[in-house]
């Protein structure tokens, strides 16, 4: 199996989407700490299941990015773009009923949402 990159523009996009989802999911897999000061959350002191937390999902989303670069399908682009989209929504119900930092909320709101759009668009053939 060869590394694929796409030739056009739409697909492009979407490639952007999984690759940022895998590096993303690296940083979360192998510093849970760092990425937990930028959240804003704290550990509770000898609780370290977090960390397990963190790493899971991050090996998540770089399998899943991974997956989504290989294979190079628009099925499973769509997917990490549905995925990326109850993601999404999850961030909305959070602004709408918790009390959080609303400024780092937003921003994740539309860096979720531009990684949500890019392979949902593709996958559904209008980009």
């Amino acid at each position: 199996m060869e590394l694929y990159f796409p030739t056009e523009f739409g697909e492009r996009l979407a490639y952007c989407s999984a690759a940022a989802t895998a590096l993303i999911g690296l940083f979360l897999m192998f510093a849970p700490g760092y990425t937990y000061r930028f959240l804003r959350l704290q550990v509770k002191e000898g609780r370290s299941e977090a960390y397990a937390e963190a790493r899971s999902a991050g090996g998540f989303m770089v399998g899943f990015g991974l997956v989504a670069i290989l294979l190079a399908q628009p099925m499973i682009y769509l997917a990490l773009g549905a995925s990326f989209g109850v993601a999404v929504f999850g961030r909305i119900l959070s602004l709408m009923s918790d009390r959080g930092s609303v400024f780092l909320s937003l921003l994740l709101l539309v860096v979720q949402a531009i990684l949500a759009a890019l392979p949902f668009l593709y996958g559904l053939g209008y980009i």
